[in-house]
């Protein structure tokens, strides 16, 4: 049987060796992961109706954060930019320099990723990066989360706990366990995150959604339970809302 620090020494030479594919980026301590073009698997078919229809998509290639973007980058595009800070930027926790900056709105997210020349993710890029080829439920592969894999909430919808050992958000490099094919980190957990994309039915679904009002987060949080814990939940959300401690963004960049 393997020793646990034999467990974290596999673990952190996998993410080195994956680390390669790897641009530094503009982004001080958040290098762009670089995710290749090809087939890959978008939807779900067992889910939720606004997950429907799964099939498979030709994708480009593009480039995204290895990690949610933290309190301390935001407050160096806010000292940059003049922008306003984020809602938490001062709480005991949530405004830890090393969590992920929550109490940002979609323009909020959207200003931060345009100041450095990059995107918010689209729905698609989100899914390609999070489930690899294959469509998997998980960025690790098919065994559900665990405390190893993401910090989440209690069972039941929608109450925070401890038991991965963080009561509210974790830094932003912590769960490699939970890392995806190509090294990038809770997209699953930690805290939900800005999509670019508007709250629609899929080409194909018969989910009659909003269309124009919502924008979509993904990935579930810190204290969200199994149940939004996939890679391919949608959730609607208010762009114009800054005021909830769960969610935050990353950026990505296309690759020509």
């Amino acid at each position: 049987m393997l020793t646990s620090s034999v467990c974290v020494a596999a673990i952190a030479v996998t993410l080195a060796f994956r680390a390669a594919a790897a641009d530094v980026g503009p982004i001080i301590g958040n290098p762009l992961i670089e995710i290749p073009a090809g087939a890959f698997v978008f939807g779900r078919d067992g889910g939720p109706e606004n997950e429907r229809p799964r099939r498979a998509r030709e994708g480009r290639a593009f480039a995204i954060n290895r990690t949610e973007i933290t309190n301390r980058q935001y407050r160096r595009f806010i000292n940059a930019s003049g922008h306003r800070q984020a809602f938490y930027a001062n709480h005991p926790i949530l405004g830890l320099d090393d969590r992920p900056v929550v109490g940002v709105n979609w323009e909020d997210a959207d200003a931060f990723c345009r100041h450095y020349g990059l995107a918010l993710p689209s729905e698609q890029q989100y899914e390609r990066a999070a489930r690899g080829t294959e469509g998997g439920a998980f960025p690790w592969g098919a065994a559900p989360p665990d405390n190893m894999r993401a910090n989440s909430g209690s069972d039941a919808c929608c109450t925070a706990d401890a038991r991965d050992g963080y009561a509210m958000t974790a830094p932003a490099d912590a769960f490699a366990a939970g890392a995806s094919q190509e090294g990038v980190l809770n997209l699953i957990g930690n805290v939900w995150e800005w999509t670019n994309d508007y709250y629609a039915p899929y080409e194909g679904g018969t989910f009659a959604g909003s269309t124009g009002l919502y924008r979509v987060l993904r990935g579930g949080s810190w204290n969200s339970d199994p149940n939004h814990l996939t890679t391919t939940y949608r959730l609607a959300y208010d762009p114009e809302f800054r005021f909830s401690a769960n969610g935050g963004f990353r950026c990505v960049r296309s690759v020509p």
